[in-house]
């Protein structure tokens, strides 16, 4: 049995519905389909769930929201004219959308998420009616009845423990489920989302919960890629990785999943195939389990991420203070920041963070607070700072490969402010100022693939 999940630009019109109704058809294993609201149909449209979010917003200010509902409802109503849909079935969809500004919210945060959802709930009922034109066994499955329970969190929520036992009854089921993705239920019955991107996390969730045997997540690439494409031109596509090779590449900006996407089928064991709505007969690539994994070249893949910045302490002997680091963490936990990596040596302590977290006020006090808590000789921000991943279960018994990252970039004068390797061994990180990163990446691309 496969869970199969569609992003925004695999349902974004009636075409793009046809050929995932294809794809449906061609595979009877293919039991869960888990939709996501209509993406961009060309490059200046606007995805729905910001069309949503707009609607929302007017809700809450007491505009005139006519016109956005009406863009939005345009953007089904069209879908379902290609397949010649009914408009009695329409009705209830449209009913559904007008009446989301009279429902019972306790907040706003739980109006935007209810709003937001609607994008994926509406997608799901009216591929659930597509399919059903096609004679397919199709039966939409809202996450209410499905027992998809998720925290109070109303707009970065996380699913609860007891929804994988509540999935697993939906297994070997005769039809086709159609579940919305980005969504479930708090106890108390309200819509709560996921981040933006979490259409990925539901499909993954569903995998694990019906214990799956492959998770398939079409996109509009034919595959990930060794390196970023906007970098390399025509970068080798990576035919099978390992999900931590995945998850070490996604934090530095391999953009195919939501960073948390794959935890849960990663949790199951489940198998994963990215794949292109647009090509669906080329083969992709698999995401698998580490065990029985053996590594074709030395490195999978090498990405950038340019939104970091660094904070550097020097103080003699700062290795023998005990208690130092404890200190710094206080003075971050009370700044609700959390660091990416902190590399040190005896002298020498590096923190490197996630610089979107941070205002100009924030980045002042704390370290004016650092400061006057730690009184180290020296202090220094970086905001230009770049993190480079090269990643690679192949690295992990290779000699020299350090070596041979680093050898390109002296070459190319692409100063290394900082060099740290994962615990797991396969990955390598080195911090560049943003204007070295992609010339970091194109070399270490070209030792290595080239």
């Amino acid at each position: 049995m496969k869970v199969v999940k569609f992003g925004g630009s695999s349902l974004a019109d009636g075409e793009q519905f046809k050929k995932v109704v294809n794809i449906i058809k061609a595979d009877q294993t293919r039991k869960v389909i888990v939709a996501s609201a209509p993406g961009k149909r060309f490059a200046n449209d606007i995805k729905v769930t910001d069309l949503l979010i707009e609607f929302a917003h007017k809700t809450i200010n007491k505009e005139d929201c006519s016109s956005t509902v009406k863009t939005i409802w345009s953007r089904y109503h069209d879908i379902a004219a290609y397949f010649q849909i009914s408009e009695q079935l329409l009705q209830p969809l449209l009913q559904e959308l007008i009446a989301l500004p009279k429902a019972d919210y306790p907040n706003q945060d739980y109006l935007m998420a209810g709003f937001k959802a609607h994008g994926e709930k509406l997608n799901a009922q009216l591929l659930t009616l597509v399919l059903q034109n096609y004679h397919l066994p199709a039966y939409f499955l809202d996450p209410q009845e499905a027992g998809f329970m998720v925290t109070d969190n109303a707009n970065d929520t996380q699913v609860m423990p007891e929804t994988y036992k509540n999935l697993e009854k939906w297994s070997n089921r005769d039809n086709v489920l159609v579940v919305p993705g980005f969504y479930g239920i708090t106890k108390d019955g309200l819509i709560a989302t996921f981040s933006r991107g979490g259409s990925d996390i539901t499909g993954a969730i569903w995998a694990r919960g019906i214990k799956a045997d492959l998770y398939e997540n079409f996109t509009d690439v034919d595959a990930i890629y060794a390196a970023d494409p906007r970098i390399i031109t025509h970068p080798h596509a990576i035919k099978v990785m390992t999900y931590r090779e995945l998850r070490e590449l996604s934090y530095a900006g391999f953009s195919v999943f939501h960073d948390e996407a794959i935890i849960p089928a990663i949790e199951g064991q489940v198998p994963i195939n990215v794949k292109n709505t647009n090509h669906p007969d080329l083969p992709g690539t698999m995401i698998v389990p580490e065990h029985d994994f053996h590594p074709q070249s030395i490195i999978t893949g090498v990405a950038s991420s340019s939104h970091f910045a660094a904070l550097y302490l020097h103080k003699y002997l700062l290795n023998k203070e005990v208690g130092f680091t404890l200190k710094l963490l206080q003075i971050f936990y009370k700044f609700n920041i959390s660091y990416e990596h902190m590399p040190s040596g005896i002298d020498d302590l590096t923190v490197i963070f996630d610089i979107r977290q941070f205002n100009e006020q924030i980045r002042q006090q704390m370290c004016f607070e650092i400061q006057q808590a730690l009184q180290p000789d020296q202090l220094e921000w970086f905001d230009d700072y770049a993190i480079i991943m090269v990643v690679g279960e192949g690295m992990r018994n290779k000699i020299g490969v350090m070596k041979n990252i680093t050898m390109p970039l002296a070459q190319k004068h692409v100063a290394i402010h900082m060099i740290n390797q994962g615990a797991s061994r396969i990955s390598i990180m080195l911090g560049t100022k943003r204007a070295d990163a992609a010339a970091a990446v194109k070399e270490i691309y070209q030792q290595f693939f080239k």
